[in-house]
C-alpha cells in the first residue's frame, strides 16, 4: 500500500472517483433518453476545443468545455427544431470535432501525439489545479443530477407529458447536454475524450441488469463508476498500463457478470411473458413511485399479464397503475 503515500497517485484516486460518480450520473439520463453515443460525439468535439487551445496557447480545459458546450447546445437545438435528427447531429459531432481538433492541432504544430494525452487520458500526470478544477465541475454535475432528478426524469422519460405539467423543456434539455459537455471534458484526463463515452453508459447498463427503479438505478450506476475507476486506478499502478483503458476494461467486466446474475435473479423469482412479444420479463419488488406518464390501451407501451392485472413495459421496468400512482414491478 506503499502507492497511498505517493502524492501523483492521491490526486489520481480522486479524479478518478470524481469521474467514475459524475459520468454514470449524467449518462443515466442520456440512456434514458436513447442518446447513449451523445459523449462519444462530445469526446470528438471536444477534441476541437484541445486543438484550438494549442492554436491559441491557452489552458485546454476551459477552451474545451467552451466550444464542447456551444456545440452541444447547438445540436439539440437543432434536434428540437427538426432541422437535423439526432443521428445526424451525432454525425456531425464525431466527423467535424475530431478532423477540426486534428487540423488546429497541426496549424498549431503539435502533431497526434500531442492529442494523446487528452484522447486517451493521463490520470497519472494530474496536478493539484487540474483536480481542483475537476472536483468543482464534477460537483456541480452531480449536484444538478440528483437535485433535479424528478424533473430530469420527466424529460427524460417523456417529453410530451412534461411540456403539459408546465415543466421548461427546452431548458432541462439544455441543461442534460450542457452537463454532459462538462463531463467529458472534465474526464478527459482521466479515461480520455475516446474512452469517456464507456464509462457514461457502461455502469448505467449494469445497473439496469441489477437494480429496478430509476433513483435506484442511477445511484448503483454512481457506485459502479466508483468501483470501476478507482480499481483501475490502482490496477495500473501495479500492472503499468494506461489508467484509462483499464477503467473501461474493468466496467465493461462488471456489465459481463451484472448479466448471469440479472438472468440467475429472474429463473429464482419466476418468470413473466410480456404478451406483445412473447419474451420474458423479470420481476422485481413493488415500489410505489411517482410516475409521469399515463399508460393506455393505446399507450404505445406493451402489457404485460400479472396476477389478474395489466402491467405496462416502460423503459425497461414494469408499472402497473395503483390509485393516483403507479406500482413499479
Amino acid at each position: 500500500m506503499e502507492w497511498l503515500a505517493l502524492e501523483f497517485m492521491q490526486r489520481a484516486l480522486l479524479a478518478a472517483l470524481i469521474t467514475g460518480v459524475t459520468a454514470p450520473a449524467i449518462g443515466t439520463y442520456l440512456v434514458q433518453r436513447r442518446l447513449s453515443l451523445l459523449g462519444d460525439g462530445l469526446g470528438h468535439l471536444a477534441v476541437a476545443g484541445v486543438g484550438l487551445a494549442f492554436l491559441t496557447n491557452t489552458a485546454p480545459l476551459p477552451v474545451a468545455i467552451l466550444v464542447c458546450v456551444i456545440g452541444s447546445v447547438g445540436i439539440e437545438l437543432l434536434r428540437e427544431s427538426g432541422r437535423a435528427s439526432g443521428d445526424v447531429g451525432l454525425a456531425i459531432l464525431f466527423y467535424g470535432g475530431l478532423s477540426g481538433g486534428l487540423l488546429l492541432a497541426g496549424l498549431a504544430g503539435q502533431g497526434s501525439g500531442t492529442l494523446s494525452n487528452y484522447l486517451f487520458g493521463s490520470l497519472l500526470t494530474v496536478t493539484t489545479a487540474d483536480l481542483w478544477a475537476i472536483a468543482g465541475l464534477g460537483a456541480i454535475v452531480a449536484v444538478v443530477c440528483l437535485g433535479l432528478l424528478p424533473q430530469l426524469f420527466a424529460v427524460s422519460a417523456d417529453e410530451p407529458f412534461a411540456r403539459t405539467i408546465g415543466l421548461r423543456v427546452r431548458f432541462l434539455n439544455i441543461l442534460v447536454v450542457t452537463l454532459a459537455a462538462i463531463t467529458v471534458t472534465v474526464s478527459m484526463r482521466t479515461v480520455g475524450l475516446l474512452l469517456v463515452s464507456a464509462l457514461m453508459v457502461v455502469p448505467v447498463a449494469t445497473a439496469n441488469h441489477l437494480i429496478t427503479g430509476f433513483r435506484a438505478g442511477l445511484l448503483a450506476s454512481m457506485a459502479l463508476g466508483a468501483v470501476a475507476a478507482l480499481s483501475g486506478a490502482v490496477g495500473s499502478y501495479y500492472l503499468d498500463t494506461a489508467p484509462g483503458s483499464l477503467i473501461v476494461v474493468i466496467a465493461i467486466a462488471l456489465f459481463a457478470v451484472s448479466w448471469p446474475l440479472s438472468r440467475l435473479a429472474e429463473r429464482r423469482h419466476g418468470r413473466l411473458v410480456d404478451v406483445g412479444s412473447g419474451e420474458p420479463v423479470a420481476p422485481g419488488p413493488e415500489v410505489a413511485e411517482a410516475h409521469p406518464h399515463v399508460h393506455g390501451e393505446n399507450c404505445g407501451h406493451r402489457p404485460v399479464l400479472h396476477a389478474g392485472h395489466l402491467d405496462y413495459v416502460h423503459d425497461g421496468h414494469r408499472h402497473a397503475a395503483h390509485g393516483d400512482h403507479y406500482d413499479e414491478h
